[in-house]
């Protein structure tokens, strides 16, 4: 992990501003002699910048996107916990760590630091840009915001808005932290009960009926307590709690309801879709639903250049990080007869 520091505010979408702003990212691979291998990921709401950790069979030796042959570039999202500018970060102002005085962030503050990051890199031209889930959000308002640094768009389990479901299960998540009693304390694992609370409620919307049912089913029919799915469950929580930091979680799911293309645009969201330029492949989960296709086909109906792939997949949301192997298929197929990498070689 690399560490970028911009020096001066970072003005945000609230009218507030941070001091300064960090942004933790890592690089994989070279830049090739004409720059036509830039790939950029956009993570999802609890990832890193190591996308080669968290997605691995798409992005690694030997993977469609392979460092031998790109240059891939993960950032960090701000707000996050780790170590773009977030609640555990310092506030310079007053020296002590941020916690919940660290202001609301929106997903184009986001993209705003990313493209400080693009600049600090030196990169004119994104060949590729990915995003999954939130980080699709990411990736449909850098389009917007800079359509001209960004050639190819590849899209899965994502919105052109976050729906009024997506807010609704955000706003459980953040009452289940609030429940905790530690929530407001000022210490790194303060409100870790209630974010195994919130991952426990993401977790129903990550996969879905069928593949709990076909997971998770105990075959002992005399239990009366201690079933398979209840620990499953916990496990879960427990996990994130152990990584993950409340606030953060807390605050990065208010983040994703405000991805709204069209705020501040004029334009309705068909309009503002029918304006991205760039070639532009979308992946929707049959299973999903958190993102159900239906939000898939809106974008596909209105991004001219798209075409949509419907992946038959039990593992719902989930399944934009379960089926590496189909995705890498499809991503593979929609690059390979374009010389916008610049291999000379089909992928």
């Amino acid at each position: 992990m690399k560490l970028y520091t911009h020096i001066g505010p970072f003005l945000l979408e609230s009218g507030e501003s941070l001091g300064h702003l960090e942004i933790a990212y890592s690089t994989f691979g070279s830049i090739n002699d004409d720059a036509s291998n830039i790939v950029w990921i956009c993570h999802a709401l609890t990832a890193n910048s190591d996308v080669t950790h968290w997605w691995p069979g798409v992005v690694g030796d030997g993977a469609v996107i392979d460092p031998d042959r790109h240059f891939i570039v993960c950032a960090n999202i701000l707000g996050s916990c780790y170590g773009t500018s977030g609640p555990l970060n310092i506030d310079p102002a007053t020296e002590e760590l941020y916690y919940h005085s660290f202001p609301q962030v929106t997903i184009r503050d986001m993209v705003n630091a990313h493209i400080l990051l693009r600049k600090h890199l030196g990169l004119h031209k994104i060949r590729l840009l990915i995003g999954g889930s939130m980080g699709g959000y990411q990736a449909l308002e850098w389009c917007i915001i800079e359509p001209a640094a960004i050639d190819q768009l590849f899209l899965l389990a994502t919105s052109a808005s976050e729906s009024a479901w997506g807010i609704a299960v955000h706003a459980s998540q953040r009452m289940a932290i609030e429940a905790d009693e530690s929530w407001k304390q000022r210490y790194p694992s303060a409100g870790a009960n209630g974010l195994k609370a919130a991952r426990a409620i993401g977790m129903l919307t990550y996969r879905n009926y069928g593949i709990m049912v076909k997971q998770q089913s105990d075959e002992d029919c005399e239990k009366i307590d201690g079933f398979k799915a209840a620990e499953y469950i916990k496990y879960q929580g427990d996990k994130l709690a152990q990584r993950f930091n409340a606030c953060s979680y807390w605050m990065l799911t208010k983040s994703m309801d405000s991805h709204q293309l069209t705020r501040g645009r004029d334009k309705k969201l068909a309009e503002i879709l029918h304006t991205i330029s760039q070639r532009t492949l979308i992946i929707g989960i049959s299973s999903d639903i958190l993102c159900p296709l239906i939000e898939q086909h809106f974008l596909a109906d209105h991004i001219p250049d798209s075409q949509l792939i419907e992946i038959d997949s039990d593992y719902g949301h989930d399944g934009f990080m379960v089926e590496s192997k189909i995705i890498s298929q499809h991503l593979s197929e929609f690059l390979g007869g374009s010389i916008l990498l610049g291999y000379g070689a089909m992928i």
